[in-house]
């Protein structure tokens, strides 16, 4: 047992980090120089995202950045189309009258129409009880459509005004577009249709249409090109989204059509699709209950998909077939390929061809279950009693429960107990089964406790590599407890392992509601494998009810589960969060915990408001030990953050790390400020406040003159230290004169700007420390609450007080000069600040931002402003910044929050109001003058500086 538990101990640990590093490898088309390998983790799913404003909301419509070109058009740099003369011209003329009643009905001015005009409508500019029917939005068609979908009879034609994406400066620009021959070509207006396009798309079987996140945008994406369009009204919108639907033969997809990103398939591969006589190679996924099909495996929007539950499923028995039938009519396809048909209710049957026979076996099986159909003859021998179980309804007396092949057994397994597509995977099955014995086998023992963490993680994450063997691991570890005596540690480590499967994934259709009556059959209070399976009971359920996991299971995860016995708790892991104030709050959470449950909890344990009323957030340090912080969105698991930054901290530090010798920091604080809300703060929440903007002012990105800066830092020494006494008083506090000096020079440290310290001699720090002395002691008897109020009330007049600030340097050309500044966001808007002085350059509100979010790897900012006041005209201006990629998330997560925010009537109606000034608010800026003479008495923001 020693040689193997040696061999295995060392063979497992390479296997793990060859195992990091491929998975490493699968994000290395995010990291960047700046970002650090946990940016690339932590946000797998969070990429810098582009946002728009329609209607006063920011609407997502890309969740990558934007290329140059990827929403490109060529009116904005000169027309490179060619144009096609049409005898179809003339009538395109007769649409749309400049002066008709329709048009002077919508309150479209003349303006609009013609080709002058560069800019866009918005959307809300129009009245949405119309009925739609004028000429320039349903504007001549031609031919009829098919309402099905199907292939048209006639050539498809349709004009009309949409909004599109430009593609230098991103903001919508109002176009005329025609549809005709298979083309769409756009122009300023219908009267310009006589002459060059301003920009065309070739529509082939290629293209893609996407919705957006709003009912009235969608993509149009080309082969060269993805186009961002908007409609008037969501009834325009669903005119162009169907006649576009019905010329490429393509199902439109949309975020309710589409399978989640994290939707994760029973089975999946290539696959040959034949349906009246064409035949297609397609990438297939069965997810849940719906038969998806792809172009590539790449592709997120399927060409189509057939629903699953109640179809009949069957093998096509081809064996009387000639191969010269198969060549003619299915390219070249030979009659040694298996064949499936699926024929769903009142739908014509859809033929899949496929391969190898392991293949067959595993869609046969998995599509069988997912229609509903009892079929017994289909899956491996432990599926078909599953299967009989199931149509016995868990009959708890059924000898099936104690089958031979459901039950332990002393032999190791020589095939695998679920059906898998390839001889590969069912290899993958056996070496599971092989990693699951030797954890089962060896006691734990706190010592050597890593032995057991580095095969759990490594057997978990082939797992979720390879989701086909998520249903076999449950199905191993299953038989290894059923009908076992727990004569020693092993049923109890098999119980363990099942209880870090259980929140991380969970297995498929019949098998999940084996496992769920396993744990049913031995759950008992009284005993301790009792225990487990009414833990694992509550981890399946958390599991359905939050989704599932996307990281291993942590050290930390795994080290609890085996030595802290965490059926006594529903919460059994813990991990402190910490304060500006420097204090920390232990907090409580299970292996399905999101960030917003994690944050219910805290505030619950702390007294504080929810977040939407105080704007505070979950933040983590980055693993590389740089200043860097992540605010984490709400419904990611807290287990997968610990996971990802404990992984990451793995890669920086290739065979040097020591488990548990450091690990994640979480960290709580304000990150949307609202004047509104100052009102109703709590007095912990303005502790933390005040300890944030003290941070920001230590570290240089709050304005405060040296002055200034001082009277502020005896107000948090009088916060954090109490009273200073003299030295050599009477006081039962009295402190001598180094160690008043000692606590002088700590509290400079630590609240004093870092600029204002820099190549001071000592006799000038000794000075500072005498004048930080007087004023700390003139604060003596004034208690915390009352100097946090002061203080604040002090921070609060800086105009941009509560702002988030990004350093960042603007790319040329810009109209900003070429040197570093400050993006300052709060909420009324964008401003830009100089880098040293922080005096204000420009500021933009958000109802001149027209775009903003990622543009390759720099920050983009799209804001229109008007240029003449007598004139009404606006420019237009496409800002870039270089900055760090997780600082581009932050910002745009940033802007887009505050925008949102004040487009929610919800969240405006929760605020209070403002009120004029009670003597009680005079008494107390009075009072607060009394405390910093050198502020004059009607000081405003600027004079700060």
């Amino acid at each position: 047992e020693s040689r193997i538990y040696a061999v295995a101990k060392s063979g497992m640990r390479l296997s793990e980090v060859a195992m990091v590093n491929d998975t490493s490898s699968c994000f290395s088309n995010f990291s960047c120089s700046t970002s650090g390998s946990f940016t690339s983790l932590i946000y797998r799913n969070v990429t810098v995202p582009v946002y728009t404003t329609l209607k006063g909301k920011a609407t997502q419509i890309s969740n990558v950045p934007f290329l140059d070109e990827s929403s490109g058009s060529d009116d904005d740099c000169g027309s490179h189309a060619s144009f096609r003369t049409s005898t179809a011209g003339s009538e395109n003329r007769k649409a749309s009258i400049p002066g008709s009643p329709r048009a002077m009905k919508r309150g479209v001015s003349m303006s609009s129409l013609s080709s002058e005009s560069d800019y866009a409508i918005p959307p809300d500019a129009y009245s949405l009880d119309g009925d739609y029917s004028e000429p320039e939005h349903k504007l001549q068609r031609t031919s009829s459509y098919s309402t099905d979908g199907g292939a048209c009879t006639e050539p498809m034609e349709k004009s009309g005004y949409l909004l599109k994406m430009g593609s230098q400066v991103k903001m919508w620009k109002r176009r005329w577009f025609v549809l005709r021959n298979r083309q769409i070509m756009y122009y300023k207006s219908p009267s310009d249709v006589i002459r060059k396009p301003q920009g065309q798309m070739e529509l082939n079987s290629s293209c893609q249409i996407v919705r957006g996140e709003g009912s009235q945008t969608f993509q149009l994406m080309t082969e060269k090109r993805t186009y961002f369009l908007t409609a008037d009204s969501p009834n325009i919108l669903e005119e162009w989204i169907h006649v576009l639907q019905s010329i490429l033969r393509v199902q439109v997809t949309s975020p309710v059509g589409v399978p989640h990103s994290d939707a994760k398939p029973t089975v999946k591969g290539w696959l040959t699709k034949v349906k009246h006589g064409h035949s297609k190679l397609v990438w297939c996924a069965l997810i849940g209950k719906t038969f998806y099909y792809y172009r590539n495996h790449e592709d997120k929007c399927p060409l189509g998909h057939l629903p699953m539950r109640e179809s009949k499923v069957e093998e096509v028995d081809r064996s009387c077939d000639s191969d010269e039938d198969y060549e003619a009519t299915g390219g070249g396809l030979l009659s040694s390929h298996c064949t499936l048909v699926i024929h769903p209710q009142d739908q014509s049957p859809t033929y899949l061809l496929i391969r190898t026979k392991q293949e067959k076996n595993t869609w046969l099986y998995h599509l069988t279950v997912a229609a509903g159909s009892s079929n017994a003859a289909v899956g491996t021998s432990y599926e078909q009693l599953i299967g009989k179980l199931l149509d016995a309804e868990g009959d708890p007396n059924s000898p099936l429960w104690k089958h031979p092949m459901l039950c332990y057994s002393k032999d190791g397994l020589h095939t695998s107990l679920t059906t898998l597509p390839s001889e590969a995977l069912q290899t993958e099955a056996l070496k599971l089964f092989k990693s699951c014995q030797l954890f089962i086998n060896v006691p734990v023992e706190a010592p050597s406790i890593d032995y057991h963490v580095s095969l759990a993680q490594t057997a978990l994450q082939v797992c979720l590599t390879h989701t086909e063997l998520q249903n076999e691991i449950y199905c191993q570890l299953v038989k290894q407890t059923s009908c076992r005596q727990p004569q020693n540690h092993s049923v109890i480590q098999c119980w363990q392992l099942l209880a870090l499967c259980a929140p991380l994934f969970l297995p498929q259709h019949h098998f999940l509601w084996y496992i769920k009556q396993h744990f049913q059959r031995h759950a008992d209070p009284r005993s301790e494998i009792g225990k487990y399976a009414i833990y694992c009971q509550r981890s399946v359920d958390r599991t359905v009810q939050t989704g599932e996991r996307e990281a291993k299971p942590s050290r930390m995860e795994i080290v609890s589960i085996l030595l802290r016995n965490p059926y006594h708790h529903s919460l059994p892991f813990s991990i402190p969060v910490h304060f500006m104030n420097g204090t920390y709050q232990v907090v409580g959470f299970d292996g399905s915990s999101t960030v917003d449950e994690f944050i219910q909890r805290l505030n619950q344990e702390t007294g504080m408001k929810k977040p939407s009323h105080t704007g505070f957030s979950l933040f983590t340090d980055d693993p590389s030990g740089r200043n860097l912080e992540h605010c984490l969105q709400g419904n990611i698991k807290i287990c997968d953050v610990i996971s990802k930054w404990e992984q990451a901290l793995k890669e920086l530090h290739p065979g040097k790390y020591e488990g548990g010798t450091r690990i994640v920091k979480l960290t709580y604080k304000n990150r949307l400020y609202f004047r509104s809300q100052a009102k109703g703060e709590t007095d912990r929440e303005r502790l933390l406040l005040a300890f944030q903007v003290s941070n920001e002012i230590a570290s240089g990105r709050f304005p405060v003159n040296k002055e200034l800066a001082l009277e502020m830092v005896a107000l948090m020494a009088q916060v954090e230290y109490g009273d200073l006494d003299r030295p050599g008083s009477s006081s039962p506090g009295g402190i001598s004169q180094s160690k008043m000096q000692h606590l002088l020079h700590q509290v400079l440290d630590k609240f004093y700007p870092k600029r204002y310290k820099q190549n001071i001699s000592p006799e000038q720090l000794r000075q500072l420390s005498e004048r930080l002395a007087t004023k700390w002691m003139v604060l003596q008897g004034c208690s915390p609450p009352e100097c946090i109020r002061i203080y604040l009330t002090v921070a609060r007049k800086w105009p941009l007080f509560g702002t988030k600030i990004f350093a960042a340097k603007p790319i040329v050309p810009s109209s900003l000069e070429d040197c570093p500044v400050w993006i300052a966001v709060n909420e009324d808007g964008i401003s830009i600040l100089d880098y040293n002085t922080m005096h204000l350059k420009v500021s933009y509100s958000y109802s001149s931002v027209l775009t903003f979010g990622g543009c390759r790897d720099d920050f983009m900012i799209v804001v229109s402003q008007m240029q003449e006041r007598s004139s009404g005209k606006n420019s237009t201006e496409k800002l870039l910044f270089t900055m760090a990629i997780p600082k581009i998330v932050e910002a745009t997560l940033l802007i887009a929050s505050y925008i949102n925010y004040h487009s929610t009537p919800s969240l405006l109606t929760s605020t209070q109001p403002s009120r004029s000034k009670t003597p009680a608010d005079k008494h107390r800026e009075s009072e607060s003058r009394c405390f910093f003479p050198s502020m004059p008495r009607n000081t405003k923001g600027p004079t700060l500086l």
